[in-house]
């Protein structure tokens, strides 16, 4: 695990502190906390805690919007075929079942599609247009991906179908020749909001289909947990829309769940029969992390292990019998995941270990034709968490050299790909994290080329991983109503994400103890404030058992959630990361950065 530097952040204007403390009538630590999240007044305060779907924005505010809407009506009047195809990931998959669905309650010559990871690849294929074109389809809606579609979309005219693009990725400057474009990313695209998901652009079509034909919005909302599944798995930034969407979509997955959702769940043990009445109900508050990391990585093992329809059939079903026996599979599909993820990470980390080069570049490139194409992008986050640098794992298929890149803070992956891409058959994604192809024959050239990007780009101090410190905030401050008004910030996640707090000169009471291996179990107590003594987790973190033993003094970041054991809920604290106390001139330093 990465060492990581600490750096609270700027306190912002006391003055607006001052103020929304006064009116909100809130502990200080949390008006600090919205002042940093751009919440500076009380009209401001209202909406943040008070999402409304009123307030999301005219979605024929997005460039080609009406041309799309048109030739749909077009293609519904003309009763043409419509194809849905999309990507094989969450996002796409709820992407495809969102807007098949809403097509489906108003017209019947339908198709949907989702390509074969290993057989096509990523995006629009020429053997997806094939199968389009075979079933005399007249129109294509592709999500999630299409963008950089330009030669397939051609391909597909020249057999009499049309395209319309429903995509969030980065496009080039050249557009593909499409009907309509739905991209807020386009530099000509002046809608408000430009971090929409593939399924929340797919949301705002329907919306836009709706709203041209006078239907009531609140049957959309059915769909509102589609997209937050999809913002939960593609970690887009969890602000604006995409935060008003999340929380009306966890609402409605916890008090209606669509039968795929609840089957999932179900098999994961958070749900039990009512006693009072035979029908399910959740053992607990579904949140945006169940999202992440119980429901997202079930969808995600359909596509990676066999093919992403399976996990579109499972959003669709409404027969309970046949979703329990589609969510089997998917959690087959799961278990074996896991496995590879787990071999394959093992067998990079030994690579980078027997390389001294490897262990002395500021980027790790590492190729293996064996490697299973489902899971590198698994692969490519592991190693982020062991070694801080810019990542791209590669294998081969079918003759092809696929990759998967994640990136660090401040360093573009998108942009050094790109830099490269005279070496690459096609490349997509964003900032943090993208896709590429290539032939074998310009591997070498490839590697060589983004490593001299990184050694020129990035500089030691990117190399080490940031830990934001929101506020100091001492053991005794926290209490019951803290902590309610604190759950009112969620969703949480990029652009809105969990507070971490600082706690200087704790000792840990109790017995410290490693629990499954590698994590940590304490009571986390500030001496200087007796009685005020909380359980903590540091999950990952057992190489520091001896610090806590010893009961030297010791500072703590740490997140507040809930713990729930037996039935009973209490406050828990998450440790992110800790370290013998330093003198006060030193704290001065780290809050000063």
């Amino acid at each position: 695990m990465a060492q990581k530097q600490w750096a609270v952040i700027s306190a912002a204007r006391e003055d607006l502190i001052d103020k929304l403390t006064a009116s909100l009538n809130i502990h200080r630590t949390l008006s600090q906390l919205l002042v940093q999240r751009g919440v500076t007044s009380f009209p401001d305060a209202r909406d943040f805690f008070r999402p409304s779907l009123d307030c999301l924005h005219d979605p024929f505010e997005m460039k080609d919007m009406d041309i799309a809407i048109k030739r749909i009506d077009h293609a519904i009047d003309a009763n043409e075929k419509i194809l849905v195809y999309g990507d094989y990931d969450v996002d796409g998959t709820t992407a495809v079942a969102l807007v098949y669905s809403f097509l489906k309650e108003i017209y019947n010559n339908l198709d949907y599609y989702i390509p074969d990871r290993y057989r096509e690849g990523y995006g629009v294929s020429m053997e997806g247009i094939d199968y389009a074109a075979a079933n005399a389809v007249g129109l294509i809606i592709a999500l999630d991906c299409g963008i950089k579609a330009g030669t397939q979309i051609d391909y597909a005219k020249s057999k009499g179908i049309d395209f319309i693009v429903v995509d969030h990725h980065r496009p080039d400057d050249e557009l593909p020749n499409a009907e309509a474009i739905l991209d807020p990313k386009r530099a000509d695209c002046t809608y408000p909001y430009k971090e929409l998901s593939g399924c929340g652009l797919g949301f705002k079509l329907a919306q836009a289909y709706y709203q041209r034909h006078k239907m009531p919005f609140e049957k959309l909302e059915k769909f509102l947990d589609l997209v937050a599944a999809s913002i939960a798995a593609d970690i887009v930034p969890i602000t604006g829309e995409n935060r008003i969407l999340a929380h009306f979509g966890l609402k409605r997955l916890n008090l209606n769940p669509r039968a795929g959702f609840e089957s999932i769940l179900f098999y994961n043990n958070v749900f039990r029969k009512n006693q009072c009445c035979d029908k399910s109900v959740f053992t607990r508050e579904i949140g945006i992390n169940d999202l992440m990391f119980m429901i997202g990585p079930r969808l995600n093992a359909a596509g990676r292990i066999e093919n992403g329809k399976t996990a579109v059939d499972l959003l669709l079903c409404e027969n309970m019998g046949t979703t329990h026996q589609l969510s089997q599979t998917i959690n087959s599909n799961n278990e074996e995941r896991r496995s590879l993820d787990t071999n394959i990470t093992e067998q990079a980390l030994a690579m980078i270990s027997g390389s001294i080069a490897l262990q002395k570049a500021k980027a790790t490139v590492l190729f293996n034709p064996n490697w299973s194409k489902g899971v590198i992008g698994i692969v490519a986050s592991r190693l982020m968490e062991n070694y801080y640098r810019p990542t791209i794992i590669l294998t081969e298929n079918n003759g092809v050299i696929t990759g998967s890149a994640r990136s660090i803070k401040d360093f573009d992956i998108y942009n050094a790909i790109d830099a490269c891409r005279n070496h690459l058959d096609h490349f997509g994604g964003h900032k943090y994290a993208a896709g590429l192809s290539l032939r074998p024959e310009n591997l070498q050239a490839f590697i060589d080329d983004f490593n001299a990007i990184a050694e020129k780009e990035i500089d030691e101090s990117m190399m080490t991983p940031l830990l934001e410190i929101d506020a100091v905030l001492g053991l005794s401050e926290i209490d019951a109503r803290f902590y309610r008004i604190l759950k009112q910030f969620a969703p949480f996640g990029p652009g809105n994400h969990n507070p971490v707090f600082l706690a200087t000169n704790c000792i840990a009471k109790g017995l410290p103890r490693i629990v499954g291996n590698k994590h940590l179990k304490f009571f986390l107590s500030q001496p200087q404030w007796a009685g005020k003594d909380f359980p903590a987790i540091a999950f990952g973190q057992s190489n520091h058992l001896q610090m806590l033993l010893s009961g030297q003094p010791f500072d703590v970041a740490y997140q507040i959630e809930e713990n729930e054991w037996n039935g009973k809920t209490s406050i828990q604290l998450n440790v992110k990361d800790l370290r013998a106390s330093k003198s006060m001139e030193e704290k001065l330093q780290i809050q000063a950065s």
